[in-house]
């Protein structure tokens, strides 16, 4: 695993073996921020970000490497947590992040708390947890943390579908690529 482009390019990232990780491949983290980039490498400078269930912390790593400008990894486990931040250390990234060591349910009160504004938010639980997709985005519809330019994509499954209109939340895009998925929603 690596990271893919930006300042951090071709960079190793680390895992924990036999856990219950199961980090974003890399040719689909490509593929994601090739959307989101849309061809302007400058696109995502100066973007907030939320990476829900961050594991190996890899999604929210490569939107550093970017140019966003903060990246918020929320982790519950506490040797992921742990691998976040030894990740960004190997890096030497030390600024621009936050690492919320909790479950997400709890971590978006106090993200509310800190009134941030969200540019993106990735979510990624692990597949076999399907009702924290539903319990997630519908916490994330009801929250003032988005508004109508806040990108919510959640990877999950190709088999499992999230829904297209969770709360207030809509899907306009699902791309899937060999086992996994990537639904794309906004508030509507």
């Amino acid at each position: 695993m690596r990271v893919i482009a930006g300042k951090y390019r071709s960079r190793p990232l680390r895992s924990l073996p036999g856990m219950d990780l199961r980090p974003t491949a890399d040719r689909l983290r490509e593929t994601l921020f090739n959307i989101l980039t849309a061809g302007n490498p400058a696109a995502l400078e100066g973007s907030v970000w939320l990476d829900l269930y961050a594991g190996t912390g890899a999604v929210g790593i490569e939107a550093l490497s970017r140019g966003a400008a903060r990246v918020f990894f929320v982790e519950s486990s506490s040797k992921a947590a742990h691998l976040i931040r030894q990740n960004l250390e190997s890096l030497s990234i030390d600024s621009g992040f936050q690492v919320l060591n909790q479950e997400v349910g709890r971590s978006i009160p106090a993200l509310e708390a800190l009134e941030i504004s969200p540019h993106y938010v990735f979510l990624d639980p692990p597949y076999r947890m399907e009702e924290q997709y539903v319990k997630s985005l519908a916490s994330l519809a009801a929250s003032p943390l988005l508004n109508a330019q806040t990108m919510v994509v959640a990877e999950h499954h190709r088999k499992f579908d999230p829904g297209e209109t969770p709360g207030s939340l809509r899907r306009y895009r699902k791309l899937v690529q060999g086992d996994a998925a990537l639904s794309f929603f906004r508030r509507f």
